[in-house]
């Protein structure tokens, strides 16, 4: 077994409070020892182990692999269009996600699985070593299920969503399509994920339709997230925490007792700012549930309607400018935040056991990734300890 000292590190985010400073856990000038994919030690640099093998970070800064738990991978098709319509003018609405719908039934598997791996890779480029993504975009058993199927070829955070929108074939029936996404549908399902997810909201599924799929979902050994209070105020935060759902995603539209809820819970608000920043919508105030003391997550949303970013820098930066959060905050959030959307210890951190999940920044500190938007500040990524 043959360990490598990464050294040279200008400034470590270790996301262990107990390890640096502040609660990042920041070490400046420090090292970094990888072993068996895994963190064997961390520290300053002055400190370090012998080791087998050196790698030098050139004085860039070094955080954890992103950790992004909520995308839409599996779809075929373009929404060009209706980006172009929503700029000019033209309200958002989640109706568009038929035409997905439609493109995703007629691409073959191929193409399918091309392009989740495409814009895994492209994630990854970007500092993403976690990736969930979900189902929705078949509505049909057999679509829904090879949807997944294709998904769990490339990543472990699977999530079925059967319950995006009522499958046109039931636009009169929403009663029958519930049943057909907690019976038949479900099982052929289940095999392929790990997480249940329901679109609760005006125009998808009400709360006691949600409530009936994450129920199913959970007997069938699934555990649930809910897309909740996204578009208007509703019961999907509340839903989430009764359910002790991971995490409650999007959180645009909360109450007092929503945010109370949240911050009581050990359910995740996951903040969606490129969904924001696409639709021209309100963004959700992170401040707000931060002060509350709630556990919140950063992610993409990637999908070919309302948020077509795989970036989670690019998202960073929208949380410190748009919603309030601080650069650490929004790291935090993006990395050891998303972990916990995902219910996962080994991720999101660099501490001894974690995965060596790394990305290097050509820059001193995690602070320039909001400092300098747009800018392609990850110039190397490892993931399980082998660079990528």
């Amino acid at each position: 077994m043959s360990s490598t000292l990464v050294h040279n590190i200008a400034s470590l985010v270790t996301n262990d409070p107990e390890k640096g400073d502040g609660p990042l856990g920041l070490i400046r000038d420090a090292a970094l020892v990888v072993e068996d994919g895994k963190v064997a030690w961390m520290g300053p640099a002055q400190a370090a182990p012998p080791t087998d093998g050196a790698h030098d970070a050139q004085a860039r800064a070094v955080i954890p692999g992103f950790v992004d738990s909520h995308s839409h991978l599996v779809f075929a098709g373009d929404r060009t269009q209706e980006f172009n319509a929503r700029m000019s003018g033209q309200a958002y609405g989640a109706g568009g996600i038929r035409t997905t719908v439609a493109a995703t039934r007629a691409a073959s598997d191929e193409q399918l699985s091309a392009n989740v791996a495409r814009y895994i890779a492209e994630a990854l480029r970007q500092g993403t070593t976690t990736q969930e993504t979900k189902s929705g975009y078949g509505l049909t058993v057999a679509d829904e299920a090879r949807a997944l199927r294709i998904a769990a070829a490339h990543t472990d955070e699977v999530t079925y969503l059967g319950a995006h929108i009522l499958a046109p074939e039931y636009a009169d029936d929403p009663a029958g399509y519930v049943e057909l996404v907690t019976g038949e549908m479900l099982n052929a399902c289940a095999p392929y994920a790990r997480w249940v997810d329901v679109f609760c909201e005006k125009g998808a599924f009400d709360g006691d339709q949600a409530r009936a799929i994450l129920t199913a979902g959970k007997a069938a050994g699934l555990l649930p997230r809910v897309h909740a209070n996204q578009l208007t105020y509703g019961p999907g935060v509340q839903l989430a925490v009764e359910l002790e759902a991971a995490s409650a995603d999007h959180c645009t539209h909360l109450t007092d007792a929503d945010v109370d809820a949240l911050a009581n819970s050990a359910t995740v608000a996951t903040l969606l700012p490129g969904a924001e920043f696409s639709t021209r919508a309100q963004w959700p105030d992170a401040r707000r549930l931060l002060d509350a003391g709630a556990t919140v997550a950063l992610s993409t949303d990637c999908n070919p309607g309302s948020s077509f970013t795989s970036s989670m820098p690019f998202c960073i930066a929208l949380a410190v400018r748009d919603m309030k959060m601080t650069p650490d905050e929004a790291i935090w959030s993006a990395t050891a935040g998303g972990a916990a959307a995902l219910r996962r210890t080994d991720i999101g951190r660099l501490t001894p056991g974690a995965r060596a999940d790394l990305a290097f920044l050509d820059a001193p500190s995690h602070v320039h990734l909001a400092y300098r938007p747009g800018v392609p500040l990850v110039s190397e990524v490892w993931r399980a300890g082998r660079p990528v």
